[in-house]
């Protein structure tokens, strides 16, 4: 299938999206974004408070930072839900992987997940945080003016389309196969 979703199409999905798993999914499709536009698929990968995951471009070029300059912690780790992903990403041989730490087929949704909710992944601790994923100019490139109009329309942002960033909260490392559970606040 080629071609970008169209909004009736992502409209007709919003039910079977919203229909994920509310707790306790598989993690899969781990990604590493070393520099602008480069995906590294892995099959583990390790976070840490204080360098988000290490080899990645949080602590050298992130695209939200605190008043004094340093990274903003709070976009540390992004989680994509996998219906969405597979609503829009078609052509994945010639359009790139958006690039989130890692995939699940859950409900990332602010009613499942309030900020502030911690979330187990393998053996480290994320917090939900509040900073929208509303889709980047990217997202509108690879895959549509109508899927990234789609994260932003009247009601959606609450179901939070584009997923999830959080911070991590404890140390760990990541695998794929993982289950992502919640923890409470």
């Amino acid at each position: 299938m080629t071609g970008h979703v169209t909004r009736q199409e992502l409209n007709a999905a919003l039910p079977h999206v919203m229909a994920a798993p509310k707790d306790g999914a598989a993690i899969s499709m781990l990604c590493l974004r070393p520099a602008r536009n480069t995906r590294k698929f892995v099959d583990r990968i390790e976070v840490t408070k204080d360098k988000g995951i290490p080899g990645e471009r949080w602590a050298t070029s992130p695209w939200l930072t605190l008043p004094d300059g340093s990274p903003d912690p709070a976009i540390q780790v992004s989680i994509l839900p996998q219906r969405v992903l597979d609503l829009v990403w078609r052509d994945r041989v010639n359009t790139v992987h958006p690039g989130d730490t890692f995939i699940v087929d859950m409900d990332l949704s602010e009613a499942n997940l309030p900020e502030g909710s911690i979330l187990q992944a393998g053996s480290a601790l994320l917090r939900v945080s509040g900073v929208f994923n509303d889709g980047c100019v990217k997202w509108r490139a690879r895959y549509g003016a109508a899927a990234k109009d789609w994260i932003t329309a009247s009601g959606h942002p609450e179901l939070r389309l584009r997923g999830i960033l959080c911070s991590v909260e404890r140390d760990g490392v990541i695998s794929n196969g993982d289950r992502l559970t919640k923890q409470g606040f």
